[in-house]
């Protein structure tokens, strides 16, 4: 009785400062992409609008939310200089709060290829309610105070890989420590230490080239745990603690892997490769190659650039190439697959699946937040458009108390009743 006790008090410490409407991280707690909030499902420039404002460079990542804080990244520059900026906002007024520059004083890949379709600005932050831990690619991992006072910094690699796509992963926690996979900084994955930055171990490979995904924590029985992350033709599990390999097993994800790992109890899924060459479901634990062992089941069915959302033993997504996809957790195979009409011309989705409440929000670079529920059929009840901006939006949203909030290349926007 005593050790249950204290177990649910060392559990409740850890996130004490966190509360339940917080998104504090990439597609908010523990990755899941869901929400029980409700927010307006119809908006506009002049409906459900409650703020806008201006943002002085562009980004990919998404904002999150720590208590009545919004936090987002961004890229800025100009003829004489280039940096990275992290604002704060308050997230109700969208007063600025703060903000905090860390220029760009090393060689950067050229601003070229794929770097023009999501720029230098790609990785999610993360909190723990106490602090704000942020991914700047080559630029580094920074630990700032909610009041934006610099604690550490920590250069995580500046290799420039083979292509130049730039750094996408965004950054997870596990216990005392910030694990950041540097795939294209330095094809490793690291574990730093939350109070002072330093390095507690790293694994690298090879293979983590051509890895952009955010790894995931996997809890086992009797409170083991595994970090888990999709690489070009493989899955591994390393030891959150020590990094040491734990098992891997083959996938048919070949190529760049850009979804992020999906984690449902104790089943992993994962989708990707070049050109959406797969998807897996494994079960997590066991030692070594466990491809024979553990694997339940892999499919031609998958995603590209977006991490599926899983929902009631389905999963769902628009693709880069518009096309809305419902496939089942149970064996991979699809349930529908629809083109998606009227999307701007190119790549028109980037951004991952959320669910708010009954509905599924899916943004789209240049076409409006396309907004349906889970079901057989993909049968979208709105696509809300903000005429005034003809900049990309890229990001997956961040959602707070009835609130949603979205990034553009230009601007950040408050929608709710």
């Amino acid at each position: 009785m005593f050790r249950s006790l204290l177990a649910v008090v060392c559990l409740f410490s850890l996130n004490a400062q966190l509360s339940a409407q917080d998104w504090p991280e990439f597609l908010g707690r523990g990755g899941t992409a869901k929400s029980s909030d409700v927010v307006p499902t119809f908006w506009s420039n002049s409906k459900n609008l409650t703020w806008k404002v201006e943002l002085p460079g562009t980004g990919s990542s998404s904002p999150i939310v720590v208590g009545d804080k919004l936090i987002v990244t961004c890229y800025v520059a100009s003829e004489s200089e280039a940096k990275r900026r992290v604002l704060c906002f308050h997230k109700v007024s969208g007063e600025r709060l703060w903000s905090v520059d860390f220029p760009i004083d090393y060689s950067e890949d050229r601003f070229q290829g794929y770097i023009t379709e999501h720029g230098y600005a790609s990785n999610t932050p993360v909190s723990d309610g106490e602090n704000v831990y942020v991914f700047l690619g080559k630029g580094g991992v920074h630990s700032i105070t909610l009041e934006g006072k610099k604690l550490w910094s920590v250069d995580v690699g500046k290799e420039s890989s083979n292509r130049q796509w730039g750094s996408a992963a965004s950054l997870i926690l596990y216990q005392n420590s910030v694990l950041v996979n540097a795939s294209e900084e330095s094809q490793s994955i690291i574990a730093l230490e939350k109070a002072t930055g330093k390095k507690l171990w790293a694994q690298e490979a090879e293979m983590l080239e051509l890895t952009y995904g955010t790894p995931r924590i996997v809890n086992l029985d009797e409170g083991e745990r595994e970090v888990v992350i999709s690489v070009p033709g493989e899955i591994w599990a390393l030891n959150p603690t020590t990094g040491k390999l734990n098992w891997y097993c083959q996938s048919p994800m070949t190529g760049n892997v850009c979804p992020s790992i999906i984690v449902d109890g104790q089943t992993i899924y994962s989708f990707g490769g070049y050109r959406a060459s797969g998807s897996i479901a494994v079960k997590a634990g066991g030692t070594g190659d466990v491809t024979d062992s553990r694997v339940i089941w892999t499919n031609r069915s998958s995603s590209y650039v977006a991490t599926p959302l899983l929902h009631n033993d389905r999963f769902y997504w628009i693709d880069d190439r518009g096309i809305a996809f419902c496939t089942s957790a149970t064996d991979g195979e699809v349930i529908y697959r629809k083109r998606v009409d009227n999307l701007a011309s190119g790549r028109p989705v980037y951004a991952s699946p959320v669910l708010i409440g009954e509905h599924i929000y899916v943004v789209t670079r240049r076409s409006g937040t396309i907004v349906y529920k889970p079901g057989d059929s993909f049968q979208p009840i709105a696509r809300n458009v903000l005429a005034s901006d003809d900049s990309d939006f890229n990001a997956s949203p961040a959602v707070s108390e009835n609130t949603l909030y979205l990034r553009s290349n230009k601007a950040l926007y408050c929608i709710s009743e």
